[in-house]
């Protein structure tokens, strides 16, 4: 069994950094500078921005991209 992981350079909107960036999924990016999981967008260029996925207990999931908490 082989695993690879593809890594691209990206300006990572959490940190605001331009850093390395881990492919976990063929969509899902995470920054090796701060560990935000990024969602990749390619719409005339790609883009990185966060991924959020929704708990199952709640019904209303709301993150602050600026400090990361929850509201």
């Amino acid at each position: 069994m082989k695993i690879t992981a593809e890594i691209v350079n990206g300006k990572c909107p959490t940190c605001d950094e331009f850093t390395m960036l881990v492919g976990l999924t063929k969509e899902v990016y995470r920054c090796m500078n701060c560990g935000a999981d990024l969602e990749q967008h390619i719409n005339g260029k790609i883009s990185y921005l966060p991924h959020i996925s929704r708990p199952d207990d709640m019904s209303v999931f709301v993150k602050e991209w600026t400090d990361g908490q929850e509201i």
